[in-house]
């Protein structure tokens, strides 16, 4: 059975030139599991920072972060000595492990990006960034993230897969299978439709028991696809992964 997240239900902790709208993907289930995680999925923060915002340097412990970046600039620098501008194309994974430090600073225009938080599977292991280039008018899946053993171009220790896709209105697109993992569809922009179920922008969608069906674009959309182990072990000491629900 299809289930929606619509995007009411989403939590807004910061107001102002750094606005996060949090996403708590298990607000899509049916019943309160006193949560915010789907499965290892944590946190989706859609964040929008304004010209001239610097978030300065501060640790993460315990979090595997994909940095997503929709619109504009935003220049990372970190504790592993490294200095980057992310932009649309450009994906950066913070694996935190037992501590990293990083610092982020919008120059010009403004910067809207997802900030992706999962469990790893354990705690405290060795901390490690990951950059990767990849397309940004790909119609279809590509897969972004995916476990350690995974040929995906980005890893995090754990059992999830992370794809992006950037469809036409009129598109449609099948979803990836993985056996025994569950999906989670965000709409970071667009609309789509699936068996006569409206998705739009910052809205999610699931299926727990069957395979999600084909989608249809209705708008020019760019859609982040999370595939994961529900049952798969996973840290709660991380410093944004593990908070609970509503933090």
């Amino acid at each position: 059975m299809l289930q929606k997240l619509r995007a009411g239900n989403h939590a807004q902790p910061f107001r102002g030139p750094f606005t996060i709208t949090r996403i708590q993907p298990s607000d899509i289930l049916e019943e309160d599991t006193g949560d915010s995680a789907f499965g290892p999925l944590s946190n989706i923060d859609h964040a929008v920072m304004k010209k001239g915002l610097t978030i300065k340097m501060h640790e993460h412990v315990n979090d595997e972060i994909l940095s997503y970046v929709w619109k504009g600039t935003s220049y990372h620098k970190d504790s592993a000595g490294f200095e980057a501008p992310i932009a649309p194309g450009k994906l950066m994974l913070m694996n935190a492990g037992y501590s990293f430090w990083h610092e982020e600073k919008v120059k010009k225009d403004y910067v809207e990006m997802l900030q992706i938080f999962i469990r790893p599977c354990e705690a405290d292991l060795e901390p490690s960034i990951q950059f990767h280039n990849k397309p940004t008018d790909n119609r279809d899946w590509y897969l972004m993230v995916g476990p350690t053993e995974s040929d995906a171009p980005l890893h995090v220790r754990q059992n999830a897969y992370i794809f992006d896709a950037n469809p036409k209105a009129g598109d449609e697109l099948s979803i990836p299978q993985y056996k025994g993992l569950k999906p989670f569809l965000y709409i970071l922009n667009g609309k789509i439709r699936m068996e006569g179920i409206e998705i739009n922008s910052q809205e999610a969608i699931t299926d727990l028991t069957d395979a999600l069906p084909t989608l249809i674009a209705e708008e020019d959309s760019t859609l982040i696809l999370f595939i994961v182990d529900m049952n798969a072990p996973a840290t709660m000491t991380g410093t944004i992964s593990g908070l609970g629900k509503n933090s």
